[in-house]
């Protein structure tokens, strides 16, 4: 008998081909895991500019009107106007109030999310098919809603679209405790 010396070509080849299956889904999973971070993190920011500005709206209540003129988007205004005060070194009316925490909101949009977007308004029927909506209804005595969002993408990398072909929002934060 012959005493074996050796590997194969066969299962040299094997085993290389093992390890590039493995090798590809080790880096498939990275890939996911960190398109997941990121829009975890797209998506923590978006709520903290909605619970944000919610606050805001609820500590300044009789601007309800003011706040709901906003519909921010960062790719139309790349750069938001400062408002006339800033409210630092003078006092400052509650008007000027709502319009230096509008611009406030503009800025973390503009700053923390892609081609971002926040819009403030009346709505009764954030959802539709099962996905929040850019559109308000404007209905009388209907909670003020937060809506903040990005433009962002499908797993397989092709950009999330609503049915008029638009991104959808990220987050709607209702305005509790705020009267008409």
């Amino acid at each position: 008998m012959r005493a074996v010396a050796g590997f194969t070509l066969i299962e040299v080849l094997v085993a290389l081909l093992v390890l590039a299956v493995g090798l590809i889904g080790g880096t498939a999973m990275q890939l996911h895991a960190m398109r997941a971070r990121q829009e975890s993190a797209l998506l923590s920011a978006a709520v903290q500019a909605a619970v944000s500005m919610a606050e805001r709206i609820r500590a300044n209540p009789g601007q309800a009107g003011i706040y709901l003129d906003v519909d921010y988007d960062a790719t139309a205004e790349p750069t938001p106007a400062a408002p006339p005060s800033l409210c630092l070194d003078s006092g400052c009316d509650r008007a000027a109030l709502a319009a230096l925490d509008i611009h406030e909101l503009k800025r973390v949009v503009r700053t923390a999310l892609p081609a971002g977007r926040a819009r403030v308004c009346r709505d009764a029927h954030m959802w539709h098919a099962g996905r929040l909506r850019w559109s308000c209804d404007a209905t009388p005595g209907a909670p003020i809603v937060v809506k903040v969002g990005w433009r962002g993408k499908n797993p397989d990398g092709t950009p999330q679209s609503d049915d008029a072909g638009g991104f959808v929002p990220g987050v709607a934060m209702a305005v509790a405790g705020v009267r008409p």
